[in-house]
């Protein structure tokens, strides 16, 4: 982590593209270069704020995928069929091109390397953004602390950071569940996460791990359930989740 974030410290900035990732054919990871950019923890995220030659202007919070390095922070996109914003974020901004930022935000779904409990991450989607980048810090921290991860996502397509997730990482166990296309091979058959997926993935209760789920409304509200009923201290299941 670049440094500690402060609540209070939400005032716009500008910032510049100077490299970007494609993710899958809908997904972009954006370098943003932040003059001044206060550090941030794994799991916080920003707000972006594009305006129009009008004058409209459209907002948006993304969830930073990387531990800051300096200046430079990343954000993974993933863009909406219907969206305003992400589309051109997507595929409209280009190297050079300035965009507003502000943050970082959030104090509630972080993690601190400092913390000696074993992790589990379940994500949903692009809700896997964030929790890679509680698996980033930890990685530049240097800290063994055990990370399990369960993620879901309709195809192997679809996955994001799939040749650094497909890396083997001491202990990192990383686990999938496939909504809708499997792999040749795959063991299971398309379905939606259930307790069995949590159970397999994650960590028994009784470790006491720091639980961390973020994806769509419905997921996050299905995964903390079953977490819960697997004994889980729900104090110790944090969730961040997007859309209606």
């Amino acid at each position: 982590m670049a440094g500690t974030a402060v609540p209070g410290r939400l005032t716009w900035r500008v910032a510049t593209l100077v490299d970007a990732v494609e993710e899958t054919p809908t997904a972009r990871t954006l370098v943003l270069e932040v003059p001044g950019w206060p550090g941030h923890l794994a799991g916080q995220h920003v707000d972006v704020r594009l305006t129009a030659e009008d004058g409209y202007r459209a907002q948006r919070s993304y969830s930073l995928a990387a531990p800051a390095k300096g200046d430079l922070v990343r954000i993974t996109v993933q863009e909406l069929a219907d969206g305003e914003v992400s589309p051109y974020l997507v595929r409209g901004l280009s190297i050079g091109d300035p965009v507003e930022l502000r943050g970082p935000v959030g104090g509630w779904f972080v993690w601190r390397p400092t913390d000696p409990s074993p992790v589990l991450l379940v994500a949903g989607g692009s809700g896997v953004v964030p929790l890679v980048a509680m698996v980033r810090a930890r990685r530049e921290a240097g800290v063994r602390t055990p990370f399990r991860l369960v993620y879901s996502v309709r195809s192997p397509g679809d996955r994001l950071y799939a040749d650094e997730l497909n890396r083997p990482e001491p202990g990192l166990d990383i686990s999938y569940v496939y909504t809708r296309t499997t792999p040749e091979g795959w063991p299971a058959p398309p379905h939606r996460i259930g307790v069995p997926d949590v159970n397999s993935g994650g960590w028994p209760a009784e470790f006491e791990p720091a639980c961390f789920v973020c994806g769509p409304t419905g997921f996050v509200e299905k995964v903390a359930d079953i977490l819960v009923a697997l004994g889980h201290d729900p104090r110790r299941v944090r969730t961040e989740r997007f859309g209606g």
